[in-house]
């Protein structure tokens, strides 16, 4: 196993504390700091990073050969293709990056951040196809919609197919970009549907995402690797519009909001704290890191939006950004002491297991 050079120092700094307190002998010991080596660098993280780098860098590229005045007239004269032609040249570009994208992923199953760097280019040129579709098919903005609703199910039949969950990643937030222009006032749903402001539909949205995910992939047990995306992009829709109804509550029109009492709010502010709170029941309950870390965010945004709302008005501003600091700090250490913990457990945990 590889840890970095800080993980390798409370390691062993265990590792001693347990041989001086006769829990393990000296032989175990070095057995246990056999285990794992300290990497100098960490070139797992370089490899993601780069790759994320080198796709920045071809998308500037592009978008800075585009707005050259000179370039641009080579690229009028070039393409004077229909649009469907265009949709059709970006849609076989996008087949033949999916495809080198599969055949190095069977190829090479441990170059992860490489193969997925070519499927997110293939990513992209489906998009510019899917936009060029709506342009040949002259939809206009009026039925934007619908060529979020083609991305999304373009992406996810092509995500399940491969099987890519970055692939499958986009064509959730595709989904929910269709779900959001769908339901917007310009759509004709207008400031409320059902009784349901904009956010408050986003809650109905992210728990039916996380629902029917998890009722789906635990079925499709050969697609059960799909389910931890899903659920993510779920609490986050979930979260982020239960955060912005604890500051709206369920107003469409802010000159209403404006005249609204902070009092009629916070009964959202409770919503939103007992959901957090649930989230980390669940996580602690079923030892779910992804349930716990989101309950445990928004459990403090929620508490900080609050201290904004109700504490930034009367409060001295060098005394209000103290208290902030300190509670940061405070926050800070606590989490720092629980990753210790939890490091000192798995080494005693795998210290068992030799024994």
């Amino acid at each position: 196993m590889q840890v970095s050079k800080k993980e390798g120092r409370v390691l062993d700094r265990a590792i001693n504390n347990w041989v001086e307190s006769n829990v393990i002998s000296e032989p175990e010991s070095q057995k246990l700091k056999r285990s794992y080596e300290v990497t100098s660098f960490d070139w797992k993280r370089v490899a993601k990073y780069s790759f994320w780098l080198a796709i920045s860098c071809i998308v500037i590229s592009i978008s800075s050969a585009i707005a050259d005045k000179w370039l641009i007239e080579i690229f009028k004269n070039l393409f004077k293709a229909p649009d469907s032609i265009k949709c059709m040249s970006f849609a076989v570009f996008s087949g033949v990056l999916y495809f080198l994208g599969i055949r190095r992923k069977n190829q090479y199953p441990d170059k992860v951040y490489s193969n997925e760097a070519i499927f997110f280019l293939g990513i992209a040129t489906t998009a510019v196809s899917i936009a060029f579709l709506g342009k040949a098919m002259d939809t206009g903005s009026g039925h934007f919609s619908i060529l979020l609703l083609l991305a999304a199910f373009i992406y996810g039949l092509l995500g399940l197919w491969f099987p890519s969950k970055l692939v499958w990643l986009f064509s959730l937030l595709s989904l929910g970009s269709w779900f959001g222009a769908e339901t917007s006032y310009a759509s004709g749903w207008g400031a409320y549907y059902l009784g349901m402001n904009y956010p408050l539909r986003f809650v109905l949205f992210g728990l039916a995402l996380i629902f029917c995910g998890s009722y789906a992939f635990n079925q499709w047990q050969s697609r059960s690797e799909f389910l931890r995306p899903t659920r993510a992009i779920g609490l986050l829709y979930l979260f982020i519009a239960l955060w912005i109804m604890s500051i709206f509550g369920n107003y469409g029109d802010p000159e209403i909001w404006e005249r609204a009492k902070q009092i009629e709010l916070f009964h959202w502010s409770i919503l939103f704290g007992a959901a957090s709170v649930g989230a980390i029941y669940h996580g602690v309950k079923y030892d779910d890191g992804m349930t716990r870390g989101f309950g445990l965010t928004f459990i403090f945004i929620n508490l900080y939006t609050r201290f904004f709302e109700y504490f930034w008005e009367g409060t001295h501003k060098a005394i209000f950004f103290a208290l902030l600091a300190l509670s940061f700090w405070y926050l800070g250490s606590k989490a720092e002491k629980i990753w210790q913990l939890s490091l000192v457990k798995n080494l005693t945990s795998q210290s068992t297991r030799t024994q």
